[in-house]
């Protein structure tokens, strides 16, 4: 599993001080991307030399209990499945104990050139692999 800790800045909340949804995802991207890095695969590098990207096709959070400015916000990054060119990933967004939104994650493997899937690279599909966790780790009910 991949972790990461992020803030919960100024201007990602609304007025109030609680998390705008939203601001939500941008967080998530650049922490999809930092784990990327962490496999050796930095976005620029797939994209300028690999021509290639990894675009979100499905994204379904549930919210669990608010965030509010200044937070750190821990991610727990797991992957669950790969296709031959999707990777399923489930995310677990928490301050401190308490879990405040999970995701459930498709991106795909996509040409830059063409804008059309492809195949995981042999060893991308083998870095994802080395993280693959079978086990879906249990969420407390809401």
């Amino acid at each position: 599993m991949f972790t990461t800790s992020k803030p919960l800045r100024f201007g990602d909340c609304d007025p109030s001080g609680i998390a705008y949804f939203p601001s939500y995802l941008d967080i998530l991207v650049g922490v999809l991307e930092d784990f990327f890095t962490s496999l050796g695969f930095p976005w620029r590098a797939m994209n300028e030399v690999r021509r290639m990207s990894v675009p979100t096709v499905r994204l379904d959070l549930t919210f669990r209990s608010p965030g509010f400015q200044g937070d750190r916000l821990d991610f727990a990054l797991a992957v669950r499945a790969i296709g031959r060119s999707s990777l399923d990933l489930e995310h677990t967004v928490s301050r401190g104990d308490t879990v405040l939104w999970t995701a459930r994650h498709r991106i795909v493997a996509t040409s830059l050139d063409t804008n059309t899937s492809l195949a995981w690279p042999d060893d991308i599909r083998a870095a994802l692999t080395h993280h693959l966790e079978t086990a879906h780790a249990h969420h407390p009910a809401t």
